[in-house]
């Protein structure tokens, strides 16, 4: 070791060796290579072909076609639900064979046929895009792209003759763009009464199949034999314009046009419990028919009387004579909180005979509840008068179009030449106030001012009140307008917030009879209210 340290030192390795890390140390700190540029930072627009290739081998739909809409949220949603999805489309899937399993064993003389194993795997499917096309029809249109590289396991054991073969298909493929329309578009949950379903081209579909655990898909030929039966045999289906239709309800009894008229005249009650500590009680009546979404009507308010007397009459348009019912619920009036419920009752209508008046006398009962005993105690009694009239072919008293009622005639002591204007506040969305939401409506009309109750802590309030103007003449060339105000709660150091507002030309109300939208609330931001008017004449 020491004669060639030695001869190294004396050809000075040990000198150069240290002397040339010193230097490059220096270098690589104190000097900048000049060949190194900073990289170019484009926009996707200005990229050619090829990078954009590099970049993103598989372009989704929402790139290449301006019209499909990302739908990022509804990936992340299917991905969430897959594993629960799987389950619960395997099990309708078996559900659906079972029948046809049956019907085809005994047609061929197979002895059974018996899913071993269904799942749809780990991967759920992919959807790159989507568009949705809006018409003039009751309808809603979208054509999804959806992709699926599953793993699915599904086995099939076929037992016949003595032998038993397994099936297991293994690595599905599909790649399609289908059209989904939801039509005709009703006022019934889930709001479409069908599915159709066609495919906008053909599929591609790729899945492995197994017999006996051999890979039939490998055999030369078959592949492709088997892609275009598929292909072909799926496009004789469902390509456009062929469809597959899913009923979901019957759309005439979801349409549930109006078949008849209800005339109802609450006479009087007697013997009524009274609710208020000091002095007798303020009853009124609401009535409604089941099923129906409208406002309730009510009586007259009878102060201070437990054996009142109405002989009001009142028509309500009914949609369903076997499944309505007449609800008559008596109230005690309150000046300040909550009415009192006195009790109730209810008149199927499928008990009374058509064009034939018939006189009742309830007694009121706490609730429907055939069970409870609290029914028991006596609430007193309601007489009432009721006429169901099926419409007959060629009456037009109320509008086929119409679903929601017929317009009332004026009440007694309506001026002659003017009429009842009658304001209908439904409800609202969206409605939203910097500091509070406390809404409530004010309505303004010829300097009178009337109010909703307010609702606490909502952005979409609903009110379903009545209030009735009584005019001299048609307010032909008058507006009304109508505010959403927000209150501020009693310990708030917030004023009152207008929500926004609408103003509305009577014109159309007198010349229509009646109007029932939905109007966007000036002064906010999403905010809209539904309301009806009406132009009652005597």
């Amino acid at each position: 070791m020491g004669f060639f340290s030695t001869v190294l030192g004396f050809f000075g390795f040990g000198v150069g060796v240290t002397l040339g890390l010193v230097i490059g140390y220096y270098l690589f700190i104190y000097f900048q290579p000049t060949d190194v540029k900073h990289p170019v930072i484009r926009p996707l627009v200005e990229l050619d072909t090829k990078s954009l290739e590099s970049m993103l081998p598989e372009i989704p739909h929402w790139v290449k076609n301006p019209d499909f809409d990302r739908i990022d949220w509804l990936n992340k949603f299917v991905e969430t639900m897959w594993p629960y999805l799987d389950k619960a489309i395997c099990k309708t899937a078996k559900e659906i064979a079972k029948p046809i399993i049956a019907e085809n064993t005994a047609k061929y003389k197979i002895d059974s046929v018996e899913f071993e194993t269904l799942t749809l795997g780990s991967l759920p499917p992919t959807f790159q895009g989507m568009k949705v096309y809006t018409t003039d029809e009751q309808e809603l249109i979208m054509e999804p792209s959806i992709k699926w590289a599953g793993n699915p396991n599904i086995t099939v054991v076929v037992k016949a003759y003595g032998l038993k073969a397994t099936v297991q298909v293994i690595d599905l493929q599909v790649f399609a763009i289908p059209r989904i329309t939801l039509k005709p578009l009703v006022p019934s949950f889930p709001c479409f009464a069908k599915i159709l379903v066609s495919l906008m081209e053909k599929p591609h579909v790729d899945f492995g199949l197994k017999l006996l655990g051999a890979d039939l898909m490998a055999i030369p030929g078959l592949y492709v034999f088997v892609q275009e039966i598929i292909k072909t045999q799926v496009a004789n289906m469902y390509l456009w314009p062929k469809v597959l239709e899913v009923q979901i309800m019957d759309p005439t009894k979801a349409q549930k046009k109006p078949v008849g008229i209800l005339h109802v005249n609450v006479v009087r009650a007697v013997k009524l419990t009274k609710k208020d500590l000091m002095g007798k009680s303020d009853p009124y009546v609401k009535l409604k028919l089941t099923e129906d979404k409208l406002p309730s009507k009510k009586t007259s308010v009878k102060r201070s009387n437990l054996n009142p007397e109405w002989n009001e009459e009142f028509k309500l348009v009914v949609k369903d004579p076997e499944s309505q019912a007449l609800e008559l619920t008596v109230y005690d009036w309150e000046q300040v909180g909550k009415h009192d419920r006195m009790g109730m009752n209810v008149i199927p209508l499928k008990d009374l005979t058509p064009d034939e008046t018939k006189s009742l006398t309830l007694n009121l009962l706490k609730n429907m509840d055939a069970n409870d005993p609290t029914n028991e105690k006596f609430r007193g009694q309601l007489t009432v008068d009721v006429t169901y009239k099926p419409f007959k072919e060629g009456d037009s008293d109320v509008d086929a179009s119409d679903e929601s009622g017929i317009i009332e005639k004026a009440p007694d002591g309506t001026p002659e030449g003017g009429g009842l204007l009658v304001v209908i506040v439904h409800e609202a969305q969206d409605v939203e106030g910097k500091h509070h939401t406390n809404p409530y409506v004010r309505i303004l009309f010829r300097g009178e001012e009337k109010k909703t109750k307010h609702i606490k802590k909502n952005r979409d309030p609903r009110w379903e009140e009545e209030f009735q103007f009584v005019c001299e003449e048609p307010p032909t060339n008058e507006k009304m307008q109508l505010e959403v105000i927000s209150r501020p709660s009693s310990i708030g150091i917030h004023s009152k917030e207008n929500l926004g507002y609408v103003v509305i030309s009577l014109a159309d109300v007198i010349n229509n009879r009646r109007i029932n939208e939905k109007y966007h609330l000036i002064d906010s931001k999403n905010g809209r209210i539904q309301l009806e008017l009406q132009w009652r004449t005597s």
